[in-house]
């Protein structure tokens, strides 16, 4: 096995040969033989991987890729960051789990994490530790507010995507993950999301007057439009595996104040866009709303160590004493960092840095509209996406998204797919990125797309 690089020298990308490499090979196969089916990354992306730092990742073959996918958006300072290192081998010689009892970790936890809520939210919320993956928190999420409201069915959005749980599959729009579950969850019902790119319904955003939301609108004040009045109206800000589509700021306010209006709790999916992502805090800072509930989940600790959570008015609060429960509710050592991780972000003006960062990538993607195959480049902060389509028949360019992936990799960059047919390619870079990191990464991913069309 080739020697690792000392860590924290790494400055550039570096990749030697073919991917992937012979030690990389050797434990993709015993991969292969010996866990699920289910498995994604490696499939698309084929390394194994040894250590990280930083924007930074090496193989096992000693090549050296710059980490634009964060693992999926959970290490939001990136690998190892020292501090929150720190923070948890600290916790670890203290106390690693403590259920739902109170510990100074988790005070410390719930105080850091309430003081990055808008001023007018804090003192009327309240917080839930729910199992530790953001589906986990959906699912809590839904069952709140059908408990709180006595009612049964959920809107979700054409496009959205909430977890791979038998519930959250069921509020989320992607249909492959689906076909093979029967038994979905009943009373799920999938309106328009404010996607112009590509238009449901076949409108234009300067002319359509938001038609989207207007449907919406007139379904739920129908008393003869087929959908019940239901718990919870469920949307992301930014749709993730959706494609990386933001959603119109007339769209999510008009949602809110339908939902008021018809005393419907908005649950707001922050599981991507949350702890930072967008360039504020939360993403729906950014549209000028309060929702009921807030979904957080894989960014919260800044390092990976999982934690899952829903944030709500206190009205909400109905629950019974053991009415939601999960074992890995209480862990400390997702408490520390996450806490170590909001006292970062405020001393080292990371929320700046994801703007700036955010118009330096803008200004370097942007510059392939010019392509015939780019069908739109859109992001906001640190997170984007650039989906590709066929220009003679509008098609999602499935498999140039994947060469483009895969010229990437090569090219020492790591990033996802995801949108309609996984045709957009997707970049979640940390969100204390360097902005010659993201010059570099740029230039790699704007060649992989200039190189052609396969």
């Amino acid at each position: 096995m080739a020697p690792l690089v000392q860590r924290g020298t790494w400055t550039e990308p570096h990749v030697d040969g073919a991917l992937p490499g012979p030690c990389s090979t050797e434990l993709l196969d015993r991969q292969q033989r010996r866990e699920s089916n289910a498995r994604t990354y490696s499939r698309h992306l084929p390394i194994a991987l040894a250590e990280g730092s930083g924007s930074f990742v090496e193989d096992v073959d000693g090549n050296v890729f710059i980490d634009f996918l964060t693992g999926a958006g959970v290490l939001s300072l990136g690998h190892n960051h020292p501090e929150l290192v720190r923070a948890v081998t600290t916790q670890l010689g203290l106390l690693t789990h403590g259920l739902d009892f109170p510990t100074p970790a988790k005070d410390a936890f719930i105080e850091a994490q309430l003081s990055m809520l808008p001023a007018p939210m804090r003192d009327r919320v309240k917080m839930h530790f729910c199992g530790p993956t953001g589906a986990n928190a959906v699912e809590a999420a839904i069952k709140l507010c059908k408990i709180a409201t006595g009612r049964g069915d959920i809107v979700s959005f054409q496009g959205g995507f909430h977890g791979s749980t038998h519930a959250t599959l069921s509020l989320s729009g992607l249909l492959a993950q689906k076909r093979n579950v029967p038994n979905s969850m009943p009373g799920v019902h999938f309106f328009p999301y404010s996607s112009c790119a590509r238009c449901p319904v076949g409108l234009a955003p300067d002319t359509c007057a938001t038609n989207c939301v207007e449907y919406l609108e007139r379904s739920l004040r129908d008393s003869n439009g087929g959908v019940p009045l239901p718990a919870a109206v469920l949307l992301e800000m930014v749709q993730g595996e959706g494609g990386i589509v933001p959603a119109r700021a007339d769209f999510v306010r008009r949602v809110r104040e339908l939902t008021r209006e018809l005393d419907i709790p908005l649950v707001v999916d922050e599981v991507q866009t949350g702890c930072g992502r967008t360039g504020t805090w939360f993403a729906f800072e950014q549209y000028d709303i309060e929702p009921d509930v807030i979904v957080a989940s894989k960014a919260l600790s800044g390092i990976g160590t999982p934690i899952a959570v829903i944030i709500y008015d206190a009205k909400l609060d109905t629950w019974a004493p053991g009415a939601h429960i999960g074992t890995f509710r209480g862990n400390q050592l997702a408490f520390a960092a996450g806490t170590e991780a909001v006292r970062i972000v405020r001393r080292d003006d990371i929320l700046g840095n994801v703007r700036r960062r955010g118009e330096q990538i803008a200004d370097r993607l942007t510059a392939l509209l010019v392509n015939p195959w780019v069908h739109e480049v859109r992001g906001r902060g640190l997170m984007w996406g650039i989906e590709l389509a066929d220009p003679t028949t509008g098609r999602p360019a499935s498999a140039f998204a994947a060469e483009v992936q895969s010229r990437a990799l090569r090219g020492g960059l790591i990033v996802e797919l995801g949108g309609r047919d996984d045709c957009v390619v997707r970049i979640m870079p940390p969100l204390n990125v360097e902005a010659d990191v993201v010059d570099t990464a740029c230039s790699i991913l704007v060649d992989a797309v200039e190189a052609g069309h396969p």
